[in-house]
């Protein structure tokens, strides 16, 4: 569990400049940070689990739970970063860098937990993990069209250019 939090912080963080040096490439956009709005931040989290899925698949996929398990962890992963952000700066008007980084991190963290014990809990009826499939196509194909199509809301917003998705990178 550990090494997985690792690789998964690592890899989210190194797809924060992804874009940027790789000249605005479109295909390394659908994975790397193309702006400073939530959903970027919340799309490289989703990249790195997504990327280490491919490996914990081989592991744990034989495992009664582990769809359901996954399922819980991406939606971890999109729900905490805005519901600490949003509430911090709620309260403090302003955001903190430092804070904001800790917040990323934090995500992680907790998903990964959060797929670890729910991969550990009492097997779930096989329609659950079957439905938890589908949910996990679901994060992924709004994970896919959201950096190249994004939705006109808060989360999508770049808090700098106030455009959405490749449009709201800072250089476009």
């Amino acid at each position: 569990m550990a090494l997985e939090i690792i690789l998964v912080c690592i890899l989210g963080t190194l797809f924060h400049f992804t874009y940027e040096l790789s000249n605005h490439n479109k295909y390394v956009a659908l994975f790397s940070a193309v702006n400073e709005s939530t959903w970027e931040h919340i799309k490289i989290a989703l990249s790195s689990t997504f990327i280490l899925s491919l490996f914990d698949g081989f592991i744990y996929g034989f495992e009664a739970n582990y769809f359901y398990a996954k399922a819980l962890s991406l939606m971890c992963v999109i729900l905490i970063i805005p519901v600490i952000f949003y509430t911090y700066t709620f309260f403090l008007k302003k955001s903190i860098l430092l804070v904001d980084i800790l917040i990323f991190y934090i995500d992680i963290i907790i998903s990964q937990v959060v797929f670890y014990i729910s991969l550990n809990t009492i097997k779930m009826p096989f329609y659950i993990n079957y439905f938890s499939l589908i949910v996990i196509f679901i994060i992924f194909s709004i994970y896919l069209i959201g950096t190249l199509l994004p939705f006109k809301n808060f989360l999508f917003k770049d808090p700098i250019t106030k455009k959405y998705g490749i449009k709201g990178h800072t250089h476009m």
